[in-house]
């Protein structure tokens, strides 16, 4: 896998302008950074980049601006950057044209220049072949250092990958090895946790998994339709009734493929949708006509960590319950403290990743503990759905 792609170990960045497009869609309020991780994490490819010699050019965007947005601005996004790699990092108003252009010449060799959000050209995210080219003008190799926006064929994204030499930065390459060993050449055997409210935005998901893993644990809302599909009476509970039968086809499809599907064998239920509200452990045969299941019971938290036990591989995307809401969490934290504990006795390869899941893990205490959390929301789903990313694909050998 690692040697697929073409990464920093395979060109001298010298005296070299590279663009590097990263992930600068922090979380903002008033201003100010409220989560630096994801500059944490494209710190390394910068601080090699810029010591090793080569002009780092930053190219990122933020948020949806319809044009020119001072809302949407990433020179705060850059200041903050500046605190993190303890380096500074110049700012140019705009990222094509005589602005992007005479800041990227006053550079020197190690010099950091973050450009304004590509976002504010529409032609960005049109991939405009023309907007490529001004882009290109001003480096003399790409660097893609954006998983997260990998699964969009946009100018910054993709389009430079065609026009530049194309590399992965070191936050790719983590990313693509971590995703390479658990699912394109993993240590069976292979386990998914898939949670979350609904199975409509995971049908993609769930049929490609239950091709590639010898177990899938369905928990979440998600659950819920597929006990419906089998006759199971699940009162008030969220739902998709409508599709039962696109449960009963991935049931089909994961018997034929030799995936053991693990559905909850007990539920904790309450009568309102509300934290710390009374909720009993009921069995499938029983749930009241009133009640709403908001996370799975004893019985199934033990079956799933078993098969965590039988597991060389995990990975995971959505919670299997409500667990923003005390006492609904208990499902997720004890399969993720479980799965952390395996990680650590260095039995169990561990990767998660989804917003959702990036938050229970958080919440449990574990996310350190985890081989790898993915940051990436729409990728990570994608690349789960078995999908090329445009964004990886042109960085391919």
């Amino acid at each position: 896998m690692t040697n697929s792609f073409r990464t920093l170990d395979d060109v001298d960045v010298k005296g070299k302008r590279v663009l590097v497009r990263v992930d600068l869609n922090v979380p903002m309020d008033g201003g100010k950074v409220t989560d630096a991780t994801r500059l944490e994490r494209i710190a390394p490819t910068i601080t090699e980049i810029s010591d090793k010699g080569g002009k780092v050019i930053l190219l990122a965007h933020f948020g949806r601006p319809k044009g020119r947005d001072d809302k949407n601005s990433l020179k705060p996004v850059a200041a903050a950057l500046a605190d993190v790699i303890k380096k500074p990092v110049a700012f140019a108003d705009d990222c094509v044209g005589d602005v992007a252009a005479k800041a990227v010449g006053a550079m020197k060799d190690g010099d950091i220049l973050c450009l304004e959000n590509t976002r504010f050209h529409p032609a960005e995210e049109k991939n405009d072949p023309t907007f490529v080219t001004e882009l290109a003008k001003l480096g003399d190799i790409w660097v893609n250092d954006a998983f997260s926006a990998a699964h969009r064929a946009h100018a910054s994204t993709e389009g430079l990958g065609h026009k530049l030499p194309a590399y992965a930065g070191r936050t790719m390459q983590a990313e693509l090895d971590a995703l390479g060993k658990a699912l394109d050449a993993p240590t069976k055997p292979v386990i998914a946790i898939v949670g979350g409210a609904k199975v409509s935005s995971k049908i993609d998901l769930l049929e490609n998994l239950v091709t590639k893993v010898d177990a899938l644990v369905i928990g979440g809302g998600m659950a819920n339709t597929f006990l419906h599909a089998q006759g199971v009476k699940v009162g008030k509970s969220l739902c998709e009734k409508d599709l039962a039968a696109t449960a009963l086809r991935i049931i089909d499809k994961a018997e034929a493929s030799g995936c053991a599907i693990i559905l909850p064998v007990d539920a904790i239920v309450a009568f309102h949708f509300a934290a710390n509200t009374p909720s009993h452990a009921y069995g499938l045969d029983a749930i009241p006509d009133e009640g709403m299941i908001l996370d799975v019971g004893p019985q199934s938290i033990e079956r799933i960590n078993a098969a965590i036990d039988d597991a060389a591989t995990l990975v995971w995307n959505g919670p299997v319950g409500a667990f923003e809401m005390t006492p609904f969490d208990r499902g997720t934290v004890a399969g993720a403290k479980h799965a952390a504990a395996r990680t650590k006795a260095k039995k169990l390869i561990s990767v998660a990743g989804g917003g959702d899941t990036v938050a229970a893990l958080n919440h449990a205490g574990v996310a350190d503990d985890f081989s790898y959390i993915s940051t990436a929301g729409g990728a990570f789903l994608e690349w789960m759905e078995g999908k090329p990313l445009p964004g990886v694909e042109v960085l391919k050998k």
